[in-house]
């Protein structure tokens, strides 16, 4: 029974893995190397656009009110 535990969660006997050399475990971490160069550039984020001063709630809720009526007209 705990043989079979063991083997659900995986802490069972692992096999050895055979020793890899240093540049294919570099390989396989990172890939290949190009001969590219990056460069990485800031930029700034673009400013959120804010409706203040006109809206109200109460513009608010009626345009949202005419928006669902006006979607329940095309459907039906």
């Amino acid at each position: 029974m705990l043989r079979w535990l063991r083997s659900l969660f995986g802490r069972g006997r692992r096999d050895e893995a055979s020793p890899i050399r240093e540049a294919d475990a570099y390989a396989r971490s990172y890939g290949d190397r190009s001969g590219e160069i990056v460069n990485v550039v800031r930029q700034e984020p673009k400013p959120i656009p804010r409706r203040t001063g006109d809206m109200t709630g109460e513009l608010l809720r009626r345009a949202f009110e005419s928006k669902l009526d006006a979607r329940g007209k095309a459907k039906t």
